[in-house]
């Protein structure tokens, strides 16, 4: 059981017959009034968003969230593979279950699956990621000082903004939590 006082970022928890993971909270004392906190939560499963507060003496069950790693084979239509490295077992998943990150994932990349209770509800790549630029204008040296940008396509398709001076064919590293280019390799 954990208390809603307790509440910290990423804490998964079952609440009224469905499993929520805490993405920010709050925890606030007015000057008048009891405490409370405030959060904002994402039904695991479905992917709502709400906002919600709860008293800190409230008790929810702990969910167990099962993040295994798996490599990212290959693609067929609207189904992408995913290869367990002990069992060498696929595991296919629809593409609405990728989020929007996963733009940035090549083959051969090995991510984190999530599930619950066998149910797979989400696919997170990794933080860093190193991509060859397959298209933008040509780079020139100098105006490093100002954050100007371009528009670069990547060898999965994603488009990026990237500083003036990055040519095509170069490789970089994405954040893809955020999609913002961090450097050369």
């Amino acid at each position: 059981m954990i208390s809603a006082g307790d509440f910290r970022n990423g804490v998964t928890f079952d609440m009224d017959g469905n499993v929520y993971q805490i993405i920010e909270f709050q925890h606030v004392k007015p000057g008048k009034g009891a405490a409370f906190v405030r959060t904002k939560i994402r039904n695991v499963i479905s992917g709502a968003v709400t906002e919600r507060t709860f008293s800190p003496s409230e008790k929810f069950p702990t969910a167990f969230v099962e993040r295994k790693d798996m490599e990212y084979l290959y693609n067929d239509g609207d189904l992408y593979y995913f290869m367990d490295a002990e069992t060498y077992e696929n595991l296919p998943i629809s593409k609405d279950t990728l989020g929007d990150n996963f733009k940035f994932v090549k083959e051969n990349t090995t991510c984190k699956v999530l599930s619950y209770k066998g149910n797979v509800f989400g696919v997170e790549p990794p933080n860093f990621v190193e991509l060859k630029i397959v298209e933008t204008d040509p780079g020139f040296a100098g105006n490093t000082a100002t954050n100007a940008t371009k528009p670069a396509v990547l060898e999965t398709g994603a488009e990026i903004k990237v500083p003036l001076f990055i040519d095509q064919g170069e490789v970089i590293r994405v954040d893809t939590r955020t999609g913002e280019y961090m450097e050369r390799v």
